[in-house]
This record gives C-alpha cells, structure tokens and sequence, in this order.
C-alpha cells in the first residue's frame, strides 16, 4: 500500500484529486444510496488506539468533523477503519488534519448517535476499494489501496476554519472561535485526575463566554498569562445552563494564545507540534487588541514585592528560588523579583536539609526572598515547579502578624486553598515579554548592596533557616503563654492527660496542652448541619443539588389560582431563552402594602439558582416554593427551605412535618414581622438544621495524649459556621487560626500552649463501652488572628 508524502505550494498540492469524485455534504448520507463516486472531507477532531478485532484484523476509528458545518446540529461522523489502511492510518493521523476519503460504505449506528455526530457511520478498507488523503498543513500523506500501476494521489484543499462570534453560539454544536480574555483559573488538579482552567472570554458582540477546559496533560491546556490576552479555540463544545452558553472541551480541541497588547509581536503559545495560521488571522489578532484596550479592564504588571502592604492580595511576578514541603496540606515556595518588602518577612520554619535550593544564593537572597505558604491544591503543583523557573502567582494574601516578645510586626504571604479570585500558579516560559523585563533587572542587582542594607536594618532579619534569636524568643514566648481563653469554670485546676485517659467517665477536666494535629485539614470539611431534636449530623448539600432541585421543580408551571391572595402579591413573566421558563414571584405584604425590599419576604417559583442569589441580595428572605392544587409548598427539604443574605437554612428530613406556606399568614399578620428563620421554621413544621463545625484535635502533654472532639457553632472560632462557606474572609481567618493553634512545620516542642476544658462521656454499642472527650467553655483568643 503506497504512501507518499508531498508538500502543498502555496496552499495547493501538486496533484489534484482524482476528477471524477465529487465532495458530499454530511448532510445528506445516508444508508444505501449510491456514493460510488463521492469523497467526504473534514477535520479529524478524535482518534481512537489501534486494535485488533477477534478475527485478528487491525481496526482504527477516528471521528472527522465537517469544518464549514460547525453550527449545524449535525456536523462530525464517526470513520471505521479496517486491516493494513488502519494500521497505516494510525501512525500517520493526527488531530487537526483533514481527512479525506473515497470508496466507503455507509452503515446505520446500532445505538442512538452522541452529540453533534451522524446517525451512520462510514467504513473504510482496502477490500471495498476506499481511498484516504490525509492533508497536513505543509505535507500530505496519501493512502491507497495497493494494486499495480495504482497512481498516488493528492487532496488539493488546505484546511479552512470558519469562527463563530460569540453572539452567534448554539447550544450543541462544536465551533472555533476568537475571544478575548476577561477572566480566567490558571490550571489546577480537578477532582478527577485532569488538570482544570476556567476562562472567560468576551468579543466585539459583547457576550461573555465561560468556559470549562479539562485535560489530562497540562502542557495541553491554554497558555494564558493575564487577562487580556486573546485566545483562538478550535473543536469546542457549546452547552447551554442556566440560559447562558458555556464551552466545554470536546475531542480534538486545540488552543492558540496570543499577547493582547496592542504593537506587541503576533506569537502563538502552543505544545502542539502542527497547527494552522492564516495570513488574515493575524489581522483578526490585531482587531481584538484595539478593540479590548478600550472596551475591557486589562490588568497591568504585577505588583512588585516593594509595593505590598499588609491585607493586600496581588500578582506577583518572580523567580524561584526555594522550596520545601511543610506538611500534608501546606508548602512553601521561596521567591525573589529583586526589590525589596518594605516590613520585616516571615520566615517559614523548615530544617535545611528539607529546602531544596542552591544554599549560597539563598543566602545571599536573605534579605530579600520572601517565604510564601501555599496550601491545598496548588502543593502539587508547587511541588512539581523547578528551581529557577519563572512564575506568576495569582491572588498572594498578605496578612501583618506581631511577635510576642516586642512590639514589632511581619508580613506573612499565603497563597489559600481553593480557585476563588483566579488564585493559581503559572509558569512562564523564558520567551515571555515579562520574564525578560525580570530577567535584565535581576542581573542588575547588586546583592553586597543588599546585604549592607540589612546590616542596617533596625531589626535583624530571621536567617533563611529561621534559626535566630527572633524565633527563639517567640517559640519561649509561645511555649508560656496560652492561644486559647476559657469561657468557664476558672475553679478548675489542670489535669494530666494521663490522669484523664485512665479515668473513669463522664468527668469534667482542665488541662494544659498541644495541638499535634488536627482533621480534617481542609477545614470547609468540618462545616455539617446538625438537627438538635434527633441529634443526627449530615453534610451540607453543595449548590449542584440545590441547582438540581430548582430545574426539576421548574417544570411544574405556577398555578394562577394562587396568585395575588390577601398576604401576598404576585407577579409572572416568561423568560426570553429557547426554554420559555415561567417565574412566578409572590412578594408578602403587611397591612395589604408591600414593604421595602430590606423588610420584605418573597417565594420564587421556576427561578434558578443564579436568579435566586440576586434576589436574597435585594430582599430580606427568599423562600424557593411550587405550585398545588390548593396552595404553595416547599420544595424537597434537600434544598433549602429559606434564604437569607448568603446564609442557607436547611430543615431535618426526619424530623419536620412541612406545612402548606399559607401558615406564614400569621407572621405577616404581626405588626412588625421580624421573619426571623427560627420563627419561620416553626410555622412551616420544619425542624432547622444548625450549622456547626465538628473537628478532631489530637492534645498532648508531658505525660500523653489523647483524641478530643470540638462540637462548636461559633464560640470556639468567634466565627458563625453558617456564615463561614460563603465568606471568604472569615475562611482565611479560620485557616490563620488553625495555623496559629498548630503551626505548620513545628517540631512538637516548638508548639504553642492551649488551655482549655474537656468532658468525658461513654459510647456504648453491642460490642463494648467506649470514652470519648469533647472540647467545651472554650475560645481562641482574640488577639490570636
């Protein structure tokens, strides 16, 4: 079977195809029609491994998408390819190539056909008589079936893409596109085994696009630096949610990145070894860049270390320099970007034989490498970086700490768990324009100058290994005075651990000790809903089954008879997507008048999720309700029966017997209704679930050590468990606790001293008695955070 490579001239080949073949539409193929002398011609978007069938023939599928169809509900075919053409096929077929083939035979797919693909599939082999013409973007390879004084021969067409603009999306299809770059994730592991990106695009037609971009090679994932930037998407699949249209990665994908400021050179980033650029894209580049300088905020240069202030979160671009793991959730990363912070540093406490890095320029870069902790899901990533390389790390946290033995403050940089905010790390390549900018200015700095500085410093700097006096005093200090404050029983004296483990319970004690560790680490795990009447823990619904529950209910149409009754009034609209849904909302009145919005509470029928939180932002309470027969009612009780703020009340399954939503009559009756959630849990007959954080601290003192449970609403923290996954702030003051009560890294002797009360108490099963110990009368001090 003859394969010849031949290289395209100025976008054409040497040889054209065979004139007798004419190009058939997807569109129109069909089972038993006549395709004798037709050729179908498309982009190959996916590939499947080689293999081999029962009968030992090789098989080889590819899907190939028609290119100038994108929007068409229809537009991809699956091609099965059987004996020595598909082992050929499989070592010369790469994605984004066109295919073309001749000779094939339409089979009808015995299952329903996947999204945007034929009904019928084509099968390709030597026996049958089929010819393949793979076109790459300067080469083409030719496959034919080998008989004598068979020719080779040439596909005559180079690939052409059409863009879609982001107005003209459908839900459904696969399309390539231009945007540019408002906001986006830099990659993280997702909760499978891909890297994840999400980014938001915009284009002259104003319409935002977010897109979800998953791969398991992270080199595959767009190479987006900043917002700005303008990217060209090929192969991405449109989905509608929530009536807006969202991309998601489909086979084939492929991603360009381009610089978005305007005069700047048109160079693509990209892992791929081939990939197509038109003359007139360049022009397309040039467009978006003038069009996005005036019409969207790009951001510019990351702030500089010699700018940050404290509770400050910024960009900060550097160089790499050191880093070492901390512990199971946390790792530092030493960084550099040659100015210097202008308040003391903290240096994180690691041994030296832990911290990867070249020793003599770490010390010399002392004063003015800063230590900076990430936590979470960027440790993998962290962990994975090269010493040397570039970074640009998104959304830094700085928080002002003081020392305990004088009156002297630090600058701690943490990088928090999660994406919120874009947080994330990137790594920019030595090409890039920054990085260069980096590079010249970190030559120029003259590191004795540096170390002059420091010796005239007004305090002495911890060494890089946080083994000056410094730390010293304030381990001493820690290990004399106590993190936490008891609320209670001051007439207590302390007891051993020891003493404790060998008692007998329940009992109450006062102890003095150590923090070792804790669980879970990732402290938004501790938040469950608790149900004080069956005293059953459950955890708290994520907004996908919230989400979940709103769609299905959506679908019941509101009942008119309901509407506009003597405590409420309604008012109905059909939204204006392909989906027509009807909203329903019934604002309740007093004294038959409506009331201001920050006094008022309304029921929502067919909103969605998004529709929902910006109404609780506007209004007092947001109760989520469907239609009967002869009145409203809640929805199931795995959604939330009331809003209010950002807060969610969710009601016990077991416990409530929800009433019909005309019992809140009686509250709107009242002359100044305070709608106060406990009140309206009563009415409905919803027994309320309370937030509360359930953590594991594991004490130890000079005679042992023991397990104890934190069961705490808010006293504990001084911060409300049910305000604590919806706020930001307050997490990374939960997280700052955390790390102040048990320290990352600290040997146990380094760990600073809690004073607090504890009760023992018996489990019992059919097995055997067990004593278990719960933290009680007991808060973090304020000055800890």
């Amino acid at each position: 079977m003859p394969v010849q490579l031949l290289k395209i001239i100025e976008g054409q080949s040497e040889t054209p195809l065979p004139s007798h073949l004419q190009k058939e539409n997807l569109q129109h193929l069909q089972e038993g029609c006549d395709h004798t002398n037709k050729y179908i011609q498309g982009i190959v978007t996916l590939s499947y491994p080689l293999t081999k069938l029962k009968d030992g023939t090789d098989f080889f599928k590819i899907v190939v998408q028609d290119p100038d169809n994108l929007c068409s509900q229809i537009n991809s075919i699956n091609v099965l390819i059987y004996g020595k053409m598909a082992e050929d096929c499989a070592k010369i077929i790469r994605h984004g190539e066109t295919f073309v083939v001749a000779g094939f035979k339409v089979m009808k797919l015995p299952t329903a056909r996947e999204d945007s693909r034929h009904d019928c599939h084509l099968e390709v082999s030597e026996e049958a008589g089929s010819a393949i013409y793979v076109c790459e973007t300067e080469i083409v390879q030719i496959i034919l079936p080998c008989s004598p004084g068979n020719m080779a021969h040439l596909c005559s067409v180079a690939p052409k893409y059409v863009y879609t603009p982001l107005n003209h999306l459908k839900d459904g299809t696969i399309v390539n596109l231009y945007g540019v770059v408002k906001f986006f994730k830099p990659p993280y592991i997702s909760k499978g085994t891909d890297y994840c990106s999400v980014v938001t695009l915009v284009d002259p037609s104003n319409v935002k696009l977010t897109c979800s971009l998953f791969n398991g090679n992270l080199d595959s994932l767009p190479k987006i630096y900043k917002v700005g930037d303008i990217v060209r998407f090929h192969r991405i699949k449109i989905r509608e949610y929530n009536g807006q249209m969202q991309g998601i990665t489909s086979g084939g994908f492929a991603s360009l990145t381009f610089d978005g400021t305007v005069g700047a050179p048109v160079v693509p980033r990209t892992s791929s070894r081939v990939f197509t650029f038109m003359d007139e894209e360049q022009k397309t580049i040039e467009e978006l860049r003038i069009w996005a300088a005036s019409n969207i905020s790009i951001s510019g240069p990351a702030a500089k270390l010699s700018d940050v202030q404290p509770m400050l979160f910024f960009d900060l671009t550097c160089q790499l320099v050191g880093k070492a793991k901390v512990d199971g959730s946390s790792f530092l990363l030493k960084v550099w970007d040659g100015t210097k912070c202008p308040y003391p540093t903290w240096k994180v406490p690691v041994e030296e034989r832990d911290l990867e890095g070249e020793k003599v320029l770490l010390h010399q870069l002392r004063d003015l490498a800063v230590d900076i902790l990430v936590y979470d899901n960027h440790v993998q990533l962290a962990e994975s970086l090269k010493i040397g390389s570039f970074l640009r790390i998104y959304s830094i946290h700085t928080k002002e700490a003081s020392t305990d033995n004088e009156d002297v403050s630090h600058i701690e940089f943490h990088l928090h768990g999660g994406t919120c905010y874009g947080r994330g790390i990137g790594v920019l390549p030595e090409s890039n324009p920054d990085v260069k900018e980096l590079k010249a200015f970190l030559e120029s700095v003259d590191l004795a100058d540096s170390q002059n500085m420091e010796s005239m410093c007004s305090m002495d700097i911890d060494s890089t290994f946080g083994n000056v006096t410094d730390l010293e005093l304030h381990i001493q200090r820690c290990q004399q005075l106590s993190v936490t404050v008891l609320t209670d029983h001051q007439d207590l004296s302390n007891t051993e651990l020891k003493t404790i483990t060998n008692s007998t319970a329940p009992q109450q004690y006062r102890i003095r000790a150590k923090l070792r560790t804790y669980k879970p680490q990732k402290l938004h795990q501790s938040v469950k809903l608790h149900c004080s009447k069956c005293n059953s823990l459950q955890e708290v619904p994520d907004r996908d089954d919230f989400d979940f529950i709103l769609h299905a209910s959506a679908s019941t149409a509101p009942n008119p008879e309901l509407h506009n009754t003597s405590w409420y009034e309604s008012v109905t609209w059909t939204t204006q997507d392909q989906k027509q849904r009807e909203i329903t909302i019934h604002f309740v009145k007093r004294d038959e008048m409506l009331q201001h919005p920050e006094d008022t509470l309304l029921m929502i029928e067919g909103g969605t999720l998004k529709e929902i939180w910006k109404l609780t932002k506007r209004f007092k309470c947001v109760i989520p309700v469907r239609s009967t027969e002869d009145d409203l009612e809640l929805l199931d009780l795995s959604a939330p029966f009331l809003l209010q703020g950002t807060v969610k009340y969710y009601g016990c399954k077991q416990c409530s017997t929800p009433k019909p939503m005309k019992n809140l009559s009686s509250i709107a009756a009242e002359q100044q209704p305070s709608w106060e959630p406990t009140e309206i849990a009563q009415v409905l007959g919803i027994e309320p679930l309370r937030y509360v954080f359930i953590m594991k601290f594991t004490l130890v003192d000079d005679t042992g050590s023991l397990n104890a449970y934190l069961f705490d609403y808010e006293k504990f923290f001084q911060i409300p468990a049910s305000e604590i996954l919806t706020n930001n702030f307050l997490q990374q003051k939960m997280q700052m606790t955390m790390n102040t009560l048990c320290p990352p890294g600290r040997k146990l002797v380094d760990l600073p001293w809690l004073e607090c009360f504890i009760r023992s108490y018996n489990v019992r099963d059919a097995m055997k008695n067990q004593v278990y110990y719960q933290i009680f009368d007991t808060t973090v001090a304020e000055d800890v955070v």
